[in-house]
């Protein structure tokens, strides 16, 4: 049976390797209340797909089927006269063994809904891009965004720490901290050199950056003007914050120079809970207990490896 999507509905495709799995995962839980082995997922919440540095892309559903024939005799109904088209078949599906799809297979399925759509067919330089995935033992069909990696241009900064989260894991923990951005206040009490920052604001989300360090102060502004982005971030010391805010991300210090010892993670999480509705922590060491003492609840949690070090990010309420 055919039919038109009456709820908005989304289905995204995920690429990941081993050692950003779990970290993966949080931010699928984030986002869509629930994470999947499959590296796709079908949600009514719309993300765009830019925002994650797993996220391939974004198929917004307009019509599905029980069968790929049923995509097809609706095809007639999509595209304009007055644009280009370009059908994809997903290739990352639940479909394997004898229902596995062969590539020779998928070319005929895009073809055949390509041929049949409103305005011509290009393959290369389109004007819209659609999309065509069998997922839960049904099809579906709709308009395609793919994942651009801005991210990845944000891997060259001025300034730089050898023990900096990297752009992924900061833009995937900026994620984790605030899914959904509309009218939430986030700040950043030990923001460093401002990689989490910099995830963030060109995000759009709506984040501060405080530290006590003056000199990481600068050069956290200096990383921000470089991508062409606007922050707030000056000298202060956690306890001096008097502003609440509804999230706040804590990535521990840990390096040779600013290991911070437990009676200063302490002060630094005791007034994160004092400021902060929620708060995700990045750590190096495991410290449930602590966290508990502080009167912290943990609700979600993973790890993000590279290579034989592992961090652990913890949410917090």
């Amino acid at each position: 049976m055919t039919n038109f999507s009456r709820q908005p509905a989304f289905i995204y495709t995920f690429a990941y390797n081993d050692a950003e799995r779990s970290l993966c995962h949080l931010e699928m839980r984030s986002f869509f209340g629930a994470d999947t082995e499959a590296k796709i997922i079908k949600s009514d919440v719309k993300i765009d797909p830019s925002r994650s540095p797993f996220i391939k892309g974004r198929v917004e559903v307009l019509v599905e089927g029980d069968t790929v024939e049923e995509i097809i005799a609706r095809a007639s109904m999509f595209g304009n006269e007055e644009q280009t088209n370009k059908v994809m078949f997903l290739k990352i599906n639940d479909r394997q063994g004898k229902d596995k799809i062969e590539n020779n297979e998928r070319l005929q399925i895009e073809r055949a809904i390509g041929s049949e759509m409103q305005g011509d067919f290009d393959l290369h330089n389109p004007d819209q891009l659609y999309a065509v995935v069998p997922y839960g033992g049904r099809w579906y069909f709709g308009l395609y965004t793919k994942s651009e990696p801005i991210w990845f241009k944000h891997m060259k900064k001025p300034r730089e720490y050898s023990t900096a989260l990297s752009t992924r894991v900061a833009r995937a923990v900026a994620n984790i901290a605030v899914p959904r951005s509309e009218g939430i206040r986030a700040i950043d009490p030990c923001c460093g050199i401002g990689t989490v920052l910099v995830e963030a604001l060109s995000m759009g989300i709506n984040i501060v950056g405080r530290d006590i360090n003056p000199l990481v102060c600068v050069g956290s502004r200096e990383n921000i003007a470089h991508f062409g982005l606007t922050g707030d971030v000056r000298k202060s010391a956690i306890e001096d914050i008097t502003e609440t805010y509804d999230v706040a991300i804590i990535d521990l210090p840990y390096n040779l120079y600013t290991h911070a010892s437990w009676d200063e993670q302490f002060t630094i999480l005791k007034h994160a809970r004092r400021i902060a509705k929620k708060v995700v922590i990045v750590t190096i060491e495991s410290m449930d207990e602590r966290l508990e003492s502080i009167g912290f609840q943990i609700i979600d949690r993973c790890i993000t490896k590279k290579q034989q070090f592992s961090r652990e990010i913890v949410v917090c309420v």
